[in-house]
C-alpha cells in the first residue's frame, strides 16, 4: 500500500519552512484531502500550526531519540489514516547528531520513511547561485529521493523566473513555484522561538494567509503528483504489536491526568497513544484555571510549556496548589517534565525579576536566566523508581532558560546526564522520591515503551488501593 507524502527540507534554519508548511496544509485541505502533518525534531511548537491548519493532531519524527525501527512503523501508523501526509524537516537537510553521517537528521527521515523530499530554497541575496546549491544538494546523497524545489523570498517575477529557471536546467527536477517576501506572514517569537498556539492569537488568519499565498504562487497539482511517488508503506502494527506483548489487564482503565492549558502544552501526543494503549484513559485539567485535578485522578503529567509567563496566575491559585499537594501526600505517581519541574518549586522569577510562590513540592526556586541549556541528553536512572530501574538509559532532549536554585544536595537526583556529545562529563539532574518524578528533560516514551506500561501499571496500583 502507497500512502502519498512529501517532505518540506531546506538547507538551513529560517528559510520559511512553517509558514509554507502551513499554507500547503491549509491549501491542500481546501481541496478536500484529509492531511496527517508531521514535524522533525523534539518540537513542541511547530506542531501546534500544523495541527490548527489540518484539523488533525501533528506528530513527531526524532530518529536519534525514537529507535528508527519504531520511528518507519509510526509514521504510517498515522499516515494510512489520512489521504496525504507532509512532514516538515528541521534545521538543514543533513543537519543532525554529527558532522560525518546523517543520524538524527531530517534526511534520514526521508530515507527511512521512503517520503520524497521538496527543497526550498532562500533566494533572497542570490541568483544563477541558486542552482549550484541545489545541483549539490541534488547529488550530495544518491539515496535520498529529492522530488523538487520551491524558490522562497524572491525580489519579484523576473528574479523568481530566472532562478526557477536556471535551477531546473541544472538538476533536471521540478521548481513548484516561487514566493515572493511577505512580511504580514512573519509568526510572533518569544525567548523559546514562535509563540504556542495553545494561546491566544490570530492563529486562523495567519493559516488563512498562508493558504492565499500558497496557493497563488506554488504549483499544487504537481506537488500532489510528485507525493505519488513515495515508497510503499509496511503493514505492521506497532502499537498492536505492544498491547500483545504486554498481555493488558484492560478491567481498570486508571485516569492520568494530563496538564494541558496556556501555560503547560508541551507534550509528545506518542506519548499519549503510547499510555492509551497500555490502558489509561488520558483527561485534560489546566493548572492555571482549574482549582482540583480531574475526578478518579490516579496520576498526573505536568508538561513542559512557559509557566514563567503565567507566573503571576499560577501563584494564586491555591485550590490547584492544594490539590497538587495533596496527590503527592497520597502517593499518586506525579511526573513533571520541565515547565512542570518549575512549577512545583517553591517559586519563579521571571524575567524581570518578579519573584511568585509556586505549588511547592519540590525544595528550591526556579529563576529566568538569559542562558539557553538546549540538546539531546543521554540520560541514566540514579536509582530505583516507579518510571526507570537503576541504570536503565534513555534519551530525550532539554530546552529551557529557567535554573532550579537552591535544590537541597542530598535531595535524589532523577538522572545521571550526558548530552549527545561522547566528551562531555555525566551530571546529575532532576528529582525523583516516593512517587515524584521531575526532570528538565523532555522524554520521548517510544524510546523505551515500557515506561508507558509501568506508568500505568503504577497508577493501577494506586486505583486499586483508593478503592
Amino acid at each position: 500500500m502507497t500512502s502519498p507524502r512529501f517532505l518540506l527540507a531546506a538547507p538551513a534554519s529560517s528559510t520559511g519552512k512553517t509558514t509554507i508548511m502551513v499554507g500547503l496544509i491549509a491549501a491542500i485541505r481546501r481541496r478536500g484531502l484529509k492531511i496527517q502533518p508531521f514535524k522533525a525534531g523534539p518540537d513542541y511548537i511547530d506542531p501546534g500550526y500544523h495541527t490548527l491548519a489540518a484539523g488533525r493532531s501533528c506528530r513527531n519524527l526524532d530518529t536519534w531519540m525514537i529507535p528508527p525501527e519504531h520511528l518507519s512503523m509510526l509514521f504510517h501508523h498515522h499516515a494510512q489514516k489520512a489521504d496525504i501526509s507532509i512532514i516538515e524537516g528541521v534545521m538543514g537537510l543533513f543537519d543532525g547528531q554529527n558532522y560525518l553521517n546523517d543520524a538524527g537528521s531530517t534526511a534520514q527521515i526521508a530515507k527511512k520513511t521512503g517520503t520524497p523530499v521538496i527543497l526550498i530554497l532562500d533566494a533572497a541575496r542570490a541568483a544563477r547561485s541558486m542552482a549550484a546549491i541545489a545541483l549539490g544538494f541534488q547529488k550530495f546523497d544518491p539515496d535520498l529521493h529529492l522530488a523538487g524545489f520551491i524558490i522562497n523570498f524572491v525580489a519579484g517575477e523576473n528574479h523568481g523566473q530566472g532562478v526557477s529557471d536556471a535551477i531546473e536546467e541544472a538538476t533536471g527536477l521540478p521548481v513548484l513555484g516561487w514566493l515572493p517576501r511577505n512580511p504580514t506572514l512573519a509568526i510572533p517569537e518569544r525567548h523559546l522561538g514562535l509563540i504556542p498556539t495553545a494561546e491566544t492569537g490570530q492563529w486562523d488568519e495567519f493559516i488563512s494567509a498562508a493558504e492565499k499565498h500558497i496557493s497563488r504562487y506554488l504549483d499544487l497539482d504537481t506537488l500532489l503528483e510528485l507525493a505519488q511517488q513515495a515508497k510503499p508503506a509496511p503493514t505492521q502494527n506497532l502499537l498492536a504489536d505492544l498491547q500483545r506483548e504486554w498481555q493488558l489487564q484492560t478491567s481498570s482503565r486508571p485516569i492520568i491526568a494530563v496538564a494541558r492549558d496556556e501555560a503547560f502544552n508541551f507534550i509528545y501526543e506518542e506519548n499519549l497513544d503510547l499510555l492509551r494503549a497500555a490502558g489509561a484513559e488520558i483527561v485534560f485539567f489546566s493548572p492555571l484555571k482549574d482549582k482540583s485535578l480531574p475526578a478518579g485522578t490516579s496520576g498526573i503529567i505536568l508538561s513542559g510549556g512557559f509557566p514563567e509567563i503565567y507566573a503571576e496566575k499560577l501563584s494564586v491559585n491555591d485550590g490547584m496548589r492544594q490539590a497538587l499537594q495533596s496527590a503527592h501526600k497520597g502517593n499518586l505517581p506525579i511526573y513533571a517534565e520541565c515547565g512542570g519541574l518549575m512549577v512545583l518549586t517553591e517559586s519563579i522569577t521571571d524575567l524581570d525579576g518578579q519573584e511568585f510562590p509556586m505549588f511547592a513540592l519540590l525544595p528550591g526556586k526556579s529563576l529566568m536566566t538569559k542562558k539557553l541549556n538546549m540538546g539531546y541528553r543521554q540520560a541514566q536512572a540514579v536509582d530505583n523508581s516507579w518510571l526507570l530501574k537503576k541504570g536503565e538509559e534513555i534519551r530525550g532532549h532539554e530546552f529551557h532558560y529557567s535554573t532550579w536554585e537552591n535544590r537541597p544536595d542530598d535531595l535524589p537526583s532523577a538522572y545521571s546526564l550526558i548530552s549527545s556529545r561522547k566528551q562531555d562529563e555525566p551530571y546529575l539532574e532532576g528529582a525523583s522520591f516516593g512517587s515524584l518524578w521531575a526532570s528538565y528533560v523532555h522524554l520521548p516514551f517510544w524510546n523505551k515503551p515500557e515506561l508507558a506500561l509501568r506508568f500505568v501499571e503504577s497508577c493501577r496500583e494506586r486505583m486499586h488501593k483508593k478503592e
